[in-house]
């Protein structure tokens, strides 16, 4: 047909598709539910570890007034596992839409589509998410309150980190070395940071703030009973 009428093939499967959806003949046709606006399930644990992770590395944009917004997790290549759990907790949260991957330098962007974003995300605005206040909601704070873990493991899995720090020590007049981890949450916003701090203070893991310099940018947690229920519940990126 395209060659006959002499348009591009993508016109025609366009003519197609909207002839189904006419129709209501397209698979998806009927607009996915939303929790907000529908009441629909929502999976919370999915959801409560989404949330950290797109505090820490996620951006909601959309191109147009008539684009679907997307929400976009950035994840190093390094840690693969943590890329397919991030998708795994897309899927759940947001079970009628499709996910997909983008390929960037050493990394990939998790992302999915859904004119819900802002529903769910409510924290989404102009700028950067530092240069603003960032607050739960009320429904969000009882979330996070059921699932601290979940919310933990998504804030480490973005801009968190498990590291094995060293020190050197006298003992009997001869210099030791001594090795111990540590978990590190780094994030510009204060606002962040302070959620984070809320919601290591549910768990009982004992954190201080490290500066940088002037700039308290950093969260630690090297108390070894902290790090010890760190490691139970989050453990290293994979």
């Amino acid at each position: 047909m395209a060659r006959q009428l002499n348009v591009p093939l993508g016109t025609v499967s366009y003519w197609l598709h909207m002839d189904r959806s006419k129709r209501g003949e397209c698979p998806g046709s009927h607009a996915p539910k939303c929790p907000r606006c529908d009441g629909c399930p929502l999976d919370a644990a999915a959801y409560a570890y989404l949330l950290g992770l797109y505090l820490g590395d996620g951006h909601i944009s959309q191109y147009s007034a008539h684009r679907v917004p997307n929400l976009m997790i950035t994840l190093d290549d390094a840690w693969p596992g943590v890329q397919a759990e991030a998708e795994t907790s897309m899927r759940a949260v947001f079970p009628d839409n499709a996910t997909c991957r983008v390929r960037r330098t050493g990394c990939h962007n998790i992302k999915v589509y859904s004119k819900h974003l802002p529903c769910l995300f409510p924290q989404h605005g102009p700028g950067k998410k530092h240069d603003r206040r960032i607050a739960l909601e009320r429904w969000q704070q009882e979330i996070v309150a059921a699932h601290p873990w979940e919310f933990i493991r998504g804030l480490i899995h973005s801009d968190g980190c498990r590291i094995t720090n060293w020190t050197t020590r006298l003992v009997g007049g001869e210099r030791k070395r001594y090795e111990y981890p540590r978990y590190f949450f780094t994030n510009k916003s204060d606002d962040i940071r302070a959620l984070c701090g809320a919601a290591l203070d549910l768990v009982g893991v004992e954190w201080t703030t490290l500066a940088r310099g002037s700039d308290p940018f950093n969260i630690s947690i090297a108390r070894k009973a902290s790090v010890a229920l760190m490691d139970q519940h989050i453990g290293p990126k994979y």
